[in-house]
């Protein structure tokens, strides 16, 4: 008997069978898509990340970063904070998922190419395409087909915000800093992560529908500095806000973004995920799945706070402009603010 079926192969799901594994579960995990698997992603991790990724055994190969800068559009003006908890780090999407591949390989996790459709459920077991377990995990992903499936799945409230998007393409260029720069334009912000020696990620989230490049346009200091170095296709993801009604659903539980997004303003999703995951198998190895959503609640608190808070400053044209400034001349709030996610 199957005690763990993970739908969905991505640093969620593969993230929950380590740790399913490493807690002596029958852990089988369902992802169609060949490893390694790429994704629109700012490809920075956080402190958090980095320590839920050594408890796994898992090593990445990336850069270390030490902390988090926000620029202007013009450059005039910055702000930095140092992570105070260790050090983050710059890695490449499909490395990360290939050290997690190899590593659930290594504990003799199955990995089936198989995509997941109808799910049903009893007092007893879940049943998802002719295999049978005792407990469901979705981690299939930002548009979880598993929370749709069940009616999980909730509309924005409101509409107030407009939905949002991320756009992310890589540059042949040396990094000029050890931090993730995050630069701020009236209609949408910049990532930069350092990522190797001759690599950076540059990823673009907005509100408009407009290519990479015009998006990428309304920085002109950066422009300047990746200047005309080879560049890879742009990837793209969103909407990226997600709401679900629950993390559990009878035998079901979800993690990572089938659980439930804000925003990636705040670069904590990885870290989410991750420690999530070791939660939900804490909660069934103590045959207490209804304990994992207060505890999702409880991990996701700061995340959800402050990325709603800045968010919704975001999209104040009074405010939107005042971010940056605010951070350069309250240095230790910011960094307070850093280190709450870190």
């Amino acid at each position: 008997m199957i005690d763990l079926l993970i739908v969905g192969g991505g640093p969620a799901g593969l993230a929950t069978a380590i740790h399913g594994a490493l807690a002596g579960l029958d852990v089988v995990v369902a992802e169609p898509r060949p490893s390694p698997v790429d994704k629109a992603c700012g490809e920075g991790l956080m402190p958090g990340a980095v320590r839920a990724l050594d408890a796994l055994g898992v090593k990445v190969p990336g850069r270390p970063l030490h902390g988090i800068r926000y620029v202007d559009a013009a450059g005039e003006r910055r702000a930095d904070a140092a992570f105070r908890t260790g050090h983050g780090l710059g890695a490449r999407r499909t490395l990360l998922h290939q050290a997690l591949t190899e590593r659930a390989v290594q504990l003799g996790i199955p990995i089936l190419p198989r995509r997941i459709g109808r799910v049903s459920q009893d007092d007893a077991y879940v049943t998802a395409d002719g295999m049978t377990a005792r407990y469901l995990v979705a981690a299939d992903g930002l548009h979880s087909p598993t929370r749709r499936a069940l009616g999980l799945a909730e509309r924005p409230s409101g509409g107030r915000q407009p939905p949002r998007y991320g756009l992310r393409r890589h540059y042949r260029a040396e990094p000029w800093s050890d931090l993730v720069e995050v630069h701020w334009s009236a209609h949408c912000e910049a990532y930069v992560t350092p990522l190797g020696p001759r690599q950076v990620g540059v990823a673009v989230l907005t509100s408009e529908q407009l290519p990479y490049d015009i998006q990428l346009a309304r920085f002109p200091l950066l422009v300047s500095r990746l200047g005309a170095a080879d560049r890879t296709p742009v990837r793209g993801a969103g909407p990226l806000r997600q709401r679900a009604r629950c993390r559990v659903a009878g035998r079901v539980l979800f993690v990572g973004d089938a659980a439930g997004y804000v925003d990636a303003l705040t670069g904590e999703g990885l870290a989410l995920a991750l420690t999530a995951a070791a939660e939900l198998v804490r909660c069934l190895r103590e045959g207490r799945p209804q304990a994992y959503e207060p505890a999702w609640r409880r991990l996701s608190r700061n995340y959800r706070l402050l990325t709603q808070s800045l968010l919704w400053a975001r999209n104040q044209p009074r405010l939107a402009p005042l971010i940056t400034p605010a951070a350069a001349r309250f240095p230790g709030l910011f960094q307070h603010a850093v280190n709450l996610l870190a």
